[in-house]
């Protein structure tokens, strides 16, 4: 067993002013979008620009923002929505869902295309491999937090996390989530994006490999405890969310192969 390294949540603390590690690791996640996607920009014969980019960052981090929230609330908090409404505005007790944030982000990238007359898909092709930065960068701030953690296994690094209340060595499912979701698609998405690929295949292939990276970490992940198992003993509700994922994914990257359409300015 591997001790858990534990770390202050909050990096900088000056008053009443706290900055937590989890906040910073959204900044990183813009920050490494913002900078690739100009790097990608310049090789893109003026169909992307510094504006563009800096625009297409600023509507996402909207749609991070106000779709994981949202989501977290649907997802994952609907009995307590119908119950007490106004829990959706409570941003300080905690709670993002990547689902939520992924169909606020699409909404966000659908006006973001509107505004410059580009194909919508143009758009999430562009941006899907800058994702992966933000989502690494969400699950060391995960671990930081000692949340989400894996279930009770007596593998050598294992870890036993402050915030459980059973103290069980369980799997530190988060570095997991880093490694594929994070480092994984990142490498997947970038090389595979590097020469120009038909329309919808880059946004169909990060569908395809998030969906099957969550649904295979959830099976090390512990369930949300207020949800538990949806079925069979071991459906969660991640990896029913992520089961669509992987069909539209699949279904995007055979259409865009068959299409052969590349994208437009």
């Amino acid at each position: 067993m591997i001790a858990y390294p534990t770390i202050d949540p909050v990096a900088i603390s000056i008053g009443p002013l706290a900055v937590h590690w989890y906040g910073i690791m959204y900044l990183i996640g813009f920050a490494g979008a913002y900078f690739l996607g100009n790097y990608r920009a310049k090789q893109s014969n003026g169909m992307w620009t510094k504006d563009m980019v800096s625009d297409m960052i600023f509507y996402g981090a909207l749609g991070v923002i106000l779709g994981g929230r949202v989501g977290y609330i649907l997802f994952y908090q609907f009995p307590v929505f119908v119950e007490d409404p106004l829990v959706i505005f409570r941003i300080w007790d905690g709670g993002m869902s990547f689902h939520g944030g992924l169909l606020g982000v699409i909404a966000a990238m659908a006006i973001f295309a509107r505004r410059y007359n580009k194909h919508v898909i143009d758009v999430t092709d562009f941006a899907a491999p800058f994702v992966p930065i933000g989502l690494g960068a969400g699950r060391i701030g995960n671990f930081i937090n000692g949340e989400l953690w894996g279930k009770p296994t007596d593998v050598p690094w294992a870890m036993v996390f402050p915030k459980d209340v059973l103290q069980l060595a369980r799997h530190p499912s988060q570095l997991y989530q880093f490694a594929l979701e994070g480092v994984a698609l990142f490498c997947i998405l970038w090389f595979f994006s590097k020469k120009s690929k038909p329309r919808y295949c880059v946004s169909g292939l990060f569908l395809l490999c998030y969906g099957v990276f969550r649904i295979l970490s959830e099976f090390v992940r512990e369930p949300d405890p207020q949800i538990g198992y949806l079925a069979f003993g071991w459906l969660t509700q991640g990896q029913l969310l992520s089961l669509p994922m992987v069909i539209i994914g699949l279904m995007l990257m055979v259409f865009g192969f068959k299409m052969k359409k590349f994208p437009q300015s």
